[in-house]
């Protein structure tokens, strides 16, 4: 049975080429419109505005490609067999590592190049003024983490984690590809070893971001969670887009034969324990700030839920569909087992959590653009435009870097020791 798929997906590839291509090019086109209208977007709105929402798309691109990342080093560390076949488009995907550095690297110049560098991070301009009328330097809780939170620091936790992810990457990507050409051994345990020092740094790289660009707007804020709960976006949303792709080549007619119902049994899973994962993570978070009433963790809760006049904000109600769109509506549809085995109903709900994940970013970031009065800005503003044209512009570039990886090596690991197991895969 190998030898015959192994047969047929070379020639799937083949005759999906040109289509790709095509579609590569269109990505791109998207990407950089996006990227236009993002940068059209500073003479309309101000420029904090636009790199904070700029901040969401491209933390939302870069949470997915860590999580498919990590996928791949968790089939490598456990030796799964099911997942070999869908493996692949994780390893194309973890092309984006690039140019997710390259497209980050404007926001850094902006917020350095600045007569202030506060554009976006306000711990990076010491005469920043916070609530109380102090100066960042002259700010206890700052002094205590400014052996973190500096510049040295934020530069060598942003770029040095992208870049040892991106040879971390490389490297399962070299062992997977060759040993399409030879078939030896010696690559699965080159991957075996690789993923066990990748792990570990994907775990801290993963972490090192979320604080640094996320967590770090609002320095004062402590959560012993915020990593975890970074990195469950980042597998749910590996996992949503894998389904997208694997729905996308089955219906184009690559994956014809090769992809079976227990495939997508075993994803929606997945996908429904990391709903349950991401619920307990978000749960304890809130139960412990709330349970400890500690007005240095309790002011974040409170900035999403009331004003200075002590009204719901907008933020409130972003907060109930994040609880409903990341827990109930997943946790609910994936008990049934038709809708995981059925590709366009899952479709749907993974298309659900992507849009979810997006929203909880926006929900992390932007309340750190405030009013005169202290409150965050709401939620449906001009610059929700700014983080779709954002989200376009990176994830189209992601896009075309996936899909310019896409003809480079078989459509599947044709000789991976565990195809066998992975074509007849059943629960």
């Amino acid at each position: 049975m190998s030898s015959t798929h192994a047969a047929t997906a070379p020639t799937a590839l083949s005759a999906g080429t040109s289509s790709t291509a095509s579609l590569a090019t269109k990505a791109l086109i998207a990407g950089g419109l996006g990227l236009g209208l993002t940068a059209v977007g500073l003479l309309i709105s101000p420029a904090q505005h636009v790199a904070m929402s700029y901040l969401v798309g491209i933390t939302f691109c870069t949470a997915i490609t860590i999580g498919m990342f990590m996928w791949i080093m968790i089939h490598h560390i456990v030796d799964a067999s099911w997942s070999v076949v869908i493996r692949r488009q994780f390893e194309h995907g973890t092309k984006g590592f690039l140019w997710l550095a390259i497209l980050f690297l404007p926001l850094v110049l902006a917020s350095l190049l600045a007569a202030k560098h506060d554009l976006v991070w306000p711990w990076m301009e010491p005469t920043h003024v916070i609530h109380g009328g102090h100066e960042v330097a002259q700010d206890p809780l700052y002094v205590k983490k400014s052996g973190f939170l500096s510049i040295p620091g934020f530069l060598i936790g942003t770029f040095g984690t992208l870049v040892l992810m991106m040879w971390v990457s490389a490297r399962l990507r070299k062992a997977s590809f060759g040993q399409d050409l030879d078939g030896d051994a010696k690559w699965t345990f080159m991957n075996r070893k690789t993923a066990a020092f990748g792990l570990p740094i994907g775990a801290f790289g993963l972490t090192a971001i979320a604080i640094f660009w996320v967590k770090s707007l609002e320095y004062h804020w402590y959560s012993t969670m915020f990593g975890v709960w970074f990195f469950a976006n980042c597998v749910r949303g590996a996992l949503a887009v894998g389904v997208i792709i694997m729905v996308w080549l089955l219906r184009r007619g690559d994956y014809k034969g090769i992809l079976n119902t227990n495939h997508f049994y075993s994803i929606g899973m997945l996908s429904f324990a990391f709903s349950v994962f991401w619920a307990y993570v978000t749960f304890s978070q809130y139960f412990l700030i709330w349970n400890a009433n500690v007005p240095e963790e309790t002011f974040w809760y409170n900035l999403r839920e009331l004003d200075s006049h002590g009204h719901t904000t907008q933020w409130w109600y972003v907060g109930l569909v994040i609880l409903f769109g990341h827990f109930f509506l997943p946790f609910l549809t994936l008990l049934s087992y038709r809708f995981k085995i059925t590709p366009h109903i899952l479709r749907r709900i993974v298309i659900c959590i992507l849009v979810t994940i997006l929203i909880d970013l926006c929900y992390n970031i932007l309340p750190a653009l405030k009013d005169d009065h202290g409150d965050p800005l709401p939620f449906l503003s001009i610059n929700l435009l700014w983080v779709l044209t954002s989200v376009v512009g990176v994830g189209g570039v992601c896009v075309w870097s996936y899909l310019k990886s896409f003809p480079t090596a078989k459509l599947i690991p044709i000789r991976d020791p565990r195809i066998t197991e992975s074509l007849t895969h059943h629960e």
